[in-house]
């Protein structure tokens, strides 16, 4: 098949999966496709990149001031629609406060960094990832507003970069330092490919799972069509990638949603704490034993402990206060980076593929303390949520669980990483539910639904009062 002719199929393929998976009865805000776009960058290339109007870096990097113009549009555009909702948006941040907590900390580490003005405008993008964030989770139907944000974003990457790699070898395949053949797919290295697919790949199990469940769910065979072909774009997109450490995670995460599913399980709440312990720590060992080969071949180095954590003995020291780090994302700068660079001359690491040395390297241990926190109450929160509606509760425990084990061997707390916005969205959306658990008004809403009759709402779609309204989640 010819490139024309396969990016003409993927194109017809694309838009049968968005009319195959549309609900034209729910109506979701325009605002939704902010975080998709934002997504969709951050997931894949800078916009600079696809026009041809720079180098293919990273949009994670500091980029060109044309992408830095993008950010800046997307992020002006997030914070007018949340002060429209500002009811909303208020009660989230305040069901979300370790958030708060640790971006605030961010700021003011922004004092002691050597390059202020690089770590402040770092911060503003990091900004930017809790901002689309809350525009999900505070649309007028928030349920399937993060069931239209999950689909849009892989119907549009995964296929394309199925297309890339297959036919477009030059944008979906890449060689690194050492040679080796790397599958890019959409984006500019082999690790992003791998954390967009799985993160996408663990929303696409929970959709399936949900609908196989409900049989009663309106057009529910397109649905699950729409969704198992996703789930099947994002299976073949890590085999080829060869990604073991998201390839293990996204296989954590399902089983663990598929798990708690089980009424054997899901009823006992001891047994879901027991569950996800035996999780994070066999997926973390497992990253550290045997999943993090990766990043010891990048290194050039042989399979063993030692050669895994050599970056991290030579990091480590190197952090100029443990207390308070190097300032928000300024440790890989200046004369750090540069002496990295001479001790690993071809790998040349800008991060430390750890998520909790990255953390302690830029904030010290009172950064690694806020993101403990963050991961303790968005699990507790997650658990909560569970107990009120497993459904959504189980993809908040994964998403918490994967980011977790996923950071062993991945910096994955980092600011326009898409494992580190998901954890962002499972905690924030976690908190929305079980916060208003209990509630007068949502006792008062139950009770007038037993008196009159109405049709059973879809899969995670409990009640919840926000700005004096009832809505969907």
């Amino acid at each position: 098949m010819s490139p024309l002719i396969a990016t003409l199929v993927s194109a017809i393929a694309i838009l049968a999966l968005f009319v195959l998976d549309r609900e034209r009865k729910v109506r979701t805000s325009k605002a939704l496709w902010l975080p998709v776009a934002w997504i969709w960058i951050v997931g894949s290339r800078p916009i600079s990149s696809w026009l041809g109007l720079g180098a293919m870096t990273s949009s994670a990097a500091d980029g060109s001031p044309f992408d830095a113009s993008v950010f800046a549009l997307l992020l002006f555009a997030g914070i007018i629609v949340l002060v429209s909702r500002k009811s909303r948006t208020s009660a989230c941040l305040k069901a979300g406060w370790p958030i708060l907590i640790y971006f605030a900390y961010c700021l003011l580490s922004v004092l002691w960094s050597d390059f202020t003005d690089i770590s402040f405008k770092r911060w503003t993008k990091a900004i930017g990832d809790l901002v689309m964030v809350l525009i999900v989770i505070t649309d007028p139907m928030p349920a399937a507003a993060l069931k239209r944000f999950l689909s849009r974003v892989g119907f549009i990457l995964l296929p394309a970069s199925v297309l890339l790699i297959k036919y477009f070898g030059d944008l979906g395949r890449a060689f690194d330092p050492w040679g080796g053949l790397a599958i890019t797919g959409v984006t500019t290295d082999k690790n992003m490919l791998g954390v967009i697919t799985f993160v996408i790949s663990l929303g696409a199990c929970w959709r399936v799972f949900a609908l196989i469940r409900d049989r009663g769910q309106p057009n529910r065979g397109r649905h699950l069509l729409a969704q198992c072909t996703l789930l099947g774009f994002g299976v073949t997109l890590l085999v080829m990638a060869h990604s073991a450490t998201s390839g293990a995670c996204f296989a954590l995460g399902a089983g663990l949603m598929l798990a708690t599913g089980l009424p054997v399980i899901g009823r006992r709440p001891a047994a879901v704490h027991a569950l996800v312990l035996v999780v994070i720590l066999a997926g973390g060992l497992a990253m550290l034993f045997g999943g993090g080969t990766e990043v010891v071949h990048a290194m050039g180095r042989n399979t063993d402990f030692t050669g895994r954590t050599a970056i991290w003995k030579t990091v480590i020291p190197m952090n100029p206060n443990p207390a308070v780090g190097a300032g928000f994302e300024s440790f890989w700068l200046g004369p750090r980076l540069e002496k990295m660079w001479r001790a690993f001359p071809v790998f040349r690491p800008n991060e430390a593929h750890n998520g909790y040395i990255e953390v302690y390297l830029n904030l010290g241990w009172v950064g690694v303390g806020l993101i403990a926190l963050v991961l303790m109450n968005g699990y507790w929160r997650a658990i909560a949520a569970f107990r009120r509606d497993p459904a959504i509760g189980g993809l908040m425990l994964a998403y918490v669980a994967a980011a977790a084990i996923y950071s062993v061997t991945e910096a994955g707390f980092r600011m326009l990483d898409p494992i580190w916005i998901f954890l962002l969205l499972a905690v924030v959306a976690a908190g929305r539910v079980s916060s208003f658990v209990g509630s007068k008004t949502q006792r008062a809403v139950r009770s007038a639904s037993n008196r009159t009759p109405r049709p059973a709402p879809s899969d995670s779609q409990a009640l919840v009062p926000s700005g004096g309204t009832v809505e969907a989640f």
